[in-house]
């Protein structure tokens, strides 16, 4: 059973003219949202043609990106079997991972002169001859002859095996690859980890186990006559050639510092500086404008800006970063300490007035204390904020973590070096971001008792 209701003419008259908004909607509240829908998808469509969004990610190079991850949790042994005198002779690059005259158990000379080179366990190798290498893929032999101008491929060769112009690429998977020249074999050896984390190969610790260090350090012979054993392995991981531990820590150091000092200038100068651009404070408008201009000229210039600029004023180091950030946080920093004070409750301030207080006496009493928890929570925000920002400035010149960050970037071949100075940088913006939200906390919650 169902019951339909019926109004007469003249109700439904006076619910037209009582709610004439739901009854009557305009064109905009009608078909405003798929009309702007429809525009966004079209913009996006042009952004994505305009730009060559699918093109570009259809033509990546994702192979190269690949590798690069991978450089983030392996290393690489690169030596080169360069072709001399009918000899072959192992070379290395500058980052060696094995001292000279090392035992190394994938890369051994036979007896007869060659190398033999082992990847994995599945009869992957090659063995490295001055006119001919046999290539070895899943047990099964590929000889590539070598003569003054070429390096061929012998006929009916695996996917593993590619001819690029006058030399051969062979590739196994994660464990390595080797381009086979005229000239040399250039091998790429992979390995899961970072090689030589805590000691050079020029460390008496170098190749020893764990418990074998423990012992050393706390109980052993002493290595050096000079010093102990925990000190030289305290001095043998700062001064660490491969990985510069010592000296990445000094420019995360000076990262922190410059966030810290930047922030704490920013903070000083823009206190004052905001009582003079509230209008409820200071009744000049024309200070006031001036004030609130000179905040919109501070932080509408980008912090990266201002360091490029102070960087070619001063030159490299933490000093331009420390500009930067003084720069661009007094404007942001007085912009939000004004709109705070701008939203004050007066009935404090004229408390204090009606006892005949001084103006200083009015600020300190009736101002302060209403707004001391917001600024001290913003300025904790932005110190938080700037220590991330401060890794990026340090880059372009600003000094810090970030100008090393970019040179082992630069280097195309230290990216394990890139991933452990951003796991730094990561657990450094993690412990800030905890220890900030921590004293907001405290601070606003001082406020609510």
């Amino acid at each position: 059973m169902s019951s339909v209701l019926t109004i007469d003419a003249a109700k439904r008259n006076r619910l037209l003219a009582t709610y004439p908004d739901v009854f009557h909607r305009s064109f905009m509240q009608r078909w405003g949202f798929p009309l702007i829908s429809a525009a966004v998808l079209v913009y996006l469509a042009f952004c994505f043609a305009f730009f060559n969004v699918i093109p570009t990610f259809m033509n990546g190079n994702w192979d190269r990106a690949a590798t690069y991850v991978q450089d983030w949790y392996s290393w690489r042994a690169q030596p080169r079997l360069r072709f001399q005198n009918d000899e072959v002779v192992a070379q290395w690059t500058s980052r060696r991972q094995y001292p000279e005259g090392a035992d190394i158990d994938w890369l051994k000379p036979s007896a007869d002169g060659r190398y033999i080179v082992t990847f994995g366990s599945d009869g992957d190798r090659l063995e490295v001859g001055p006119s001919r290498v046999d290539v070895y893929v899943d047990g099964k032999l590929y000889p590539v002859t070598i003569t003054r101008d070429r390096a061929s491929l012998p006929t009916a060769v695996p996917a593993q095996m590619q001819q690029d112009d006058n030399k051969v690429n062979v590739y196994y998977g994660f464990a390595g690859q080797a381009e086979i020249r005229t000239s040399q074999v250039y091998v790429q050896r992979r390995f899961l980890g970072w090689a030589n984390f805590f000691f050079d190969t020029q460390s008496p610790f170098w190749g020893r186990s764990l418990p074998e260090i423990i012992g050393l350090i706390f109980s052993g012979d002493r290595l050096d006559a000079n010093q102990s054993n925990a000190s030289l392995a305290l001095d043998n991981f700062l001064n660490n050639a491969s990985w510069q531990h010592g000296d990445i820590l000094s420019k995360l150091m000076q990262t922190l510092v410059m966030a810290f000092v930047g922030t704490l200038f920013g903070t000083l100068v823009a206190f004052p500086l905001a009582f003079i651009a509230a209008r409820n404070i200071m009744r000049n408008r024309t200070v006031n404008w001036g004030t609130k201009r000179l905040f919109d000229f501070l932080r509408s210039i980008d912090m990266l800006i201002w360091a490029l600029f102070f960087t070619r004023a001063f030159g490299p180091g933490p000093l331009p970063g420390i500009a930067a950030i003084f720069f661009t946080d007094t404007g942001a920093l007085g912009k939000v300490y004004a709109e705070a004070l701008e939203n004050i409750d007066d009935k404090q301030r004229e408390g204090v007035k009606s006892v005949g207080a001084a103006p200083v006496a009015v600020q300190r009493f009736g101002v302060i204390p209403q707004v001391l928890p917001v600024f001290i929570s913003q300025s904790l925000y932005f110190w938080e904020s700037n220590t991330r920002s401060a890794t990026v400035i340090g880059a372009v010149g600003a000094g810090g973590i970030g100008l090393k960050l970019l040179e082992s970037m630069k280097t195309n071949s230290d990216w394990d070096k890139v991933a452990y100075m951003v796991l730094l940088i990561l657990l450094v913006v993690f412990a800030f971001d905890n220890l900030s939200n921590a004293l907001r906390s405290r601070v606003m919650g001082k406020k609510s008792h």
